[in-house]
């Protein structure tokens, strides 16, 4: 289980590292079209959103499959055809962000991830935090839950490329 969820997030955080170094820093802080964020700004909200206190808070001891509702947050966090609203402490920062402080977060982040998913015990279900309409995750789940809500994130990422770059 531990082995397939690290191969899992190495993937998605390559991927991401990947996709934000092939933007220059004026692409990465380009506005692709009115009422999206940018590039800088996608990546500064994955970072906000990948925190791992939860997964080093309280925890409990549970009965059920550890991964029970990953399959759920895989259905709506990759489905591409539903817009979603990010919740206030999670939206990224204004501005103007440079590309190596963006970088550097966005690595730390997933260094941190790849830390908790190597070290937690992936069984036990967080008690400091739910995402509203799934209830309580374990730290399995939430690993799973950070990794997918950023794969979600690099599809938007794509399209802001393809916007800005090669437009």
């Amino acid at each position: 289980m531990r082995q397939e969820l690290l191969l899992e997030i190495t993937t998605t955080g390559d991927t991401l590292q990947q996709l934000l170094t092939s933007f220059d820093e004026e692409q990465l802080n380009k506005v692709p079209f009115e009422g999206s964020w940018t590039a800088a700004q996608v990546a500064s909200h994955i970072c906000k959103a990948g925190d791992c206190g939860v997964l080093y808070g309280g925890a409990v001891p549970t009965d059920r499959q550890p991964d029970k509702k990953v399959p759920a947050v895989k259905s709506l966090f990759l489905n591409f055809d539903i817009k979603m609203k990010a919740p206030e402490m999670i939206l990224p920062e204004e501005g103007y962000l440079p590309k190596d402080a963006v970088l550097q977060d966005a690595a730390a982040t997933w260094q941190k991830l790849t830390t908790a998913a190597n070290t937690v015990n992936l069984t036990e279900e967080c008690t400091s935090f739910e995402v509203p309409g799934f209830g309580p995750f374990t730290r399995l789940e939430w690993i799973q839950f950070i990794n997918i809500h950023t794969q979600r994130h690099i599809q938007q990422l794509q399209r802001i490329y393809d916007t800005v770059v090669k437009a």
